[in-house]
């Protein structure tokens, strides 16, 4: 489990093909400092375990489901992406409860500067849209998030400077693809109401 507050923003930097799986090696020192093998790491939403650790960075075993339904597929040598390690009983809950298991994925829309913050639209595949509701809570490439509006196929959420410093979303750029994962609240909500 995680918080979605981004620890560390790392960066790939290795992809191996397995043919029906890849063997990902991330960079982060910060997440890697304390990090053993079995250990959950978060990169940019997906729960992945370690295979191992090197010199600041670690590995992980990423199967074809994963690949097929994240951003995972997509990543190369240099991406960077948003590391958090699991939460320990002592940790502080600064975002909400996260699962690292992404329901979909969207891309950014468009991207709206002001002068403190942005406000980024994001697609929304229309199985998610209800779990979403203003104010309410998402995961966005493992940073949890509040909505603010939600229209019939996107959502809005605006980023203060330090979430546009501090994570991918500072970088992505209309069309980019982005991890969702929905409040797992909501969802076990819906399926005790509609039994």
């Amino acid at each position: 489990m995680f918080t979605g507050i981004i620890e560390e923003l790392g960066t790939v930097v290795g992809v191996e093909d397995q043919g029906d799986a890849v063997r990902l090696t991330v960079h982060g020192p910060l997440v890697t400092s304390d990090a053993a093998h079995g250990d959950s790491i978060s990169v940019s939403g997906c729960c992945l375990t370690v295979a191992g650790t090197a010199d600041g960075s670690f590995t992980a075993d990423v199967m074809r489901e994963t690949l097929t339904k994240t951003s995972v597929g997509s990543f190369e040598s240099g991406t960077r992406v948003n590391l958090e390690r699991a939460v320990t009983p002592t940790t502080r809950l600064g975002g909400h409860i996260v699962q690292g298991h992404v329901d979909g994925t969207g891309t950014v829309v468009s991207r709206t500067p002001s002068e403190h913050w942005e406000v980024v639209e994001i697609s929304l595949p229309s199985a998610l849209e209800r779990y979403l509701v203003p104010k309410g809570s998402i995961t966005v490439d493992g940073i949890s998030l509040t909505v603010v509006d939600i229209a019939a196929d996107s959502f809005t959420v605006s980023l203060i400077p330090e979430t546009l410093a501090r994570t991918t979303l500072g970088l992505k750029q209309p069309g980019d693809v982005v991890n969702l994962e929905v409040d797992v609240i909501a969802k076990y909500v819906e399926k005790m109401v509609t039994r």
